[in-house]
C-alpha cells in the first residue's frame, strides 16, 4: 500500500458483484467506523430451514467480501459483555465437503432448541442451544463417537447446570477416557473438538484443537477460540514442559495440533499429564442486539479465510437471503474455490429471526490519510490484544 493513499470517498456498502479493486478500497476502512454507521433493516427469514451435509452455491459477493483478509485485522475483544433484555432465536444451518481429501473424517452437531432435545431429563434455562465441529484425524470413530456422546456428558456431568463451565471441562476429558475404554473403536484416530453451548443469554465455547468459533457482530469479527497449534507460543511451552517435542510444527513430529480427544498411542495413562491434551479452553460472553451471528469451521475453512473475511462473507449472505443454511454452504464454497487442501466444514447460527441490518457509510466523512507504516503499527497493536 503507498504511503498517504486518501481514504475518504463516501460509499454506501453492499450491492454490486464481488470486486477486488473496490475489496481493496473497503480494507482500508478501521473498525471505528462500523459503530457510527446508519442502519436499517429489511427482509424476513425463510418458511423452512434445512439442515445438509453436502452442496454449494453461487451468489455475487459483496464488494468488500474480502474486507480485511489481507490485511488480517481481527476485533478479538468484545467493547462490552454488558446485560441486556435481548434474547436470542437460534436458526442455524450447516455444511460439509470432503474437499480434495480422499476420505471425509469430520463431523458436525447442529440442536437449535436444548430444552426440547433434552426433555424433563435435565434443567435448562430457555432457550438454549448445541453446536459442534469435529475435525476428525486417522480415521472417523474418535469424531463420531465425540459428536454422539459429549452433549450426553455435559447435561449428565454433577457440576450441571449450576457450574457449567466445569461441567464442560469435565465432558471433554471424560468423553477422551470414554473413548480409549471402547474395545471395538480405533482409539489411535483422533478429533479436535470445538462446542458452543447457549444458555438465555450466554454464549460458552469451548474448543480443543484448530477449529475456530468467530462472532459477528455488527460486522465485526470477534474470535471465540484459539487454533491450538503446536508452534503457538503457549502450547509450545505446554508441551515442552510435559517432556513433548515440536518437528517442522508437528507434535512429536506426528500431530499438527496441540490439542484432541482420541489418538491414544501418543498419550499416556489416563490422568497422566501428557503434551496431547484434551481438555478445552473456554471462552464466555453475553449476548446483545448487537451479535448477530456465530461462524463455526474447521482448519479447512480458516487455512484460506481470515475470521473477518468469513464474517463479511456471511453477513452480506444473510442480508440477501436471511438462511444460515445457504450462508454456510457458500462458505465452504468459498474456501473450495480457495484451494483448501482439507476437509471443510462450517456452521452458521443466527441470533434473530431478522437479517443484519443494511450499513452505510455516512457521506460527511472526514478526508484522512494513512500511510503504510501507520497501518503496520495498527495491524501490530490488534495483533498483540488478540
Amino acid at each position: 500500500m503507498a504511503a498517504g493513499m486518501d481514504f475518504s470517498p463516501p460509499f454506501a456498502i453492499l450491492e454490486g458483484s464481488y470486486n477486488r479493486d473496490n475489496a481493496t478500497i473497503m480494507e482500508n476502512q478501521t473498525s471505528e467506523n462500523l459503530d457510527s454507521l446508519k442502519q436499517t433493516t429489511n427482509g424476513k427469514p425463510p418458511r423452512h430451514l434445512s439442515v445438509t451435509r453436502h452442496g454449494v452455491g453461487s451468489m455475487s459477493l459483496l464488494a468488500a467480501a474480502d474486507l480485511a483478509s489481507d490485511v488480517g485485522i481481527v476485533i478479538s475483544r468484545s467493547p462490552s459483555d454488558e446485560k441486556s433484555d435481548f434474547l436470542p432465536v437460534f436458526r442455524s444451518g450447516s455444511c460439509a465437503e470432503g474437499g480434495p481429501k480422499q476420505y471425509m473424517e469430520d463431523e458436525h452437531l447442529c440442536i437449535d432448541n436444548l430444552v426440547q432435545h433434552l426433555g424433563s431429563t435435565a434443567s435448562f434455562p430457555a432457550p438454549g442451544a448445541f453446536y459442534g465441529v469435529f475435525d476428525g484425524h486417522g480415521g472417523t470413530d474418535a469424531a463420531l463417537f465425540v459428536r454422539k456422546n459429549i452433549l450426553k456428558f455435559i447435561v449428565e456431568d454433577s457440576h450441571f447446570p449450576i457450574c457449567v463451565e466445569k461441567a464442560v471441562k469435565s465432558a471433554f476429558v471424560r468423553a477422551d477416557y470414554a473413548f480409549a475404554d471402547d474395545s471395538s473403536l480405533d482409539i489411535s484416530s483422533g478429533t479436535t473438538a470445538l462446542t458452543a453451548l447457549i444458555f438465555g443469554q450466554t454464549l460458552m465455547v469451548a474448543n480443543a484443537g484448530d477449529c475456530r468459533a468467530v462472532l459477528g457482530r455488527r460486522g465485526r469479527a470477534i474470535e471465540m477460540s484459539k487454533d491450538h497449534k503446536p508452534n503457538c507460543t503457549s502450547e509450545r511451552l505446554r508441551i515442552e514442559r510435559l517432556g513433548g517435542v515440536i518437528y517442522d510444527g508437528y507434535l512429536n513430529g506426528q500431530l499438527s495440533v496441540a490439542r484432541a480427544l482420541g489418538d491414544w498411542h501418543m498419550k499416556g495413562p489416563k490422568g497422566s499429564a501428557c503434551p496431547l491434551s484434551a481438555e478445552p479452553e473456554l471462552q464466555e460472553r453475553n449476548l446483545t442486539g448487537d451479535d448477530e451471528f456465530l461462524i463455526m469451521g474447521c482448519d479447512g475453512l480458516w487455512d484460506v479465510m481470515s475470521s473477518q473475511c468469513a464474517v463479511t462473507i456471511a453477513r452480506k449472505e444473510l442480508m440477501l437471503h436471511n438462511d444460515p443454511q445457504r450462508c454456510s454452504r457458500e462458505l465452504v464454497r468459498e474456501a473450495l474455490k480457495r484451494n483448501t487442501c482439507d476437509n471443510v466444514t462450517v456452521i452458521v447460527v443466527c441470533f434473530s429471526v431478522d437479517p443484519p441490518p443494511r450499513i452505510e457509510f455516512p457521506q460527511n466523512r472526514v478526508r484522512r490519510n494513512i500511510s503504510a507504516e501507520a497501518l503496520n503499527l495498527l495491524k501490530g497493536v490488534l495483533d498483540s490484544n488478540s
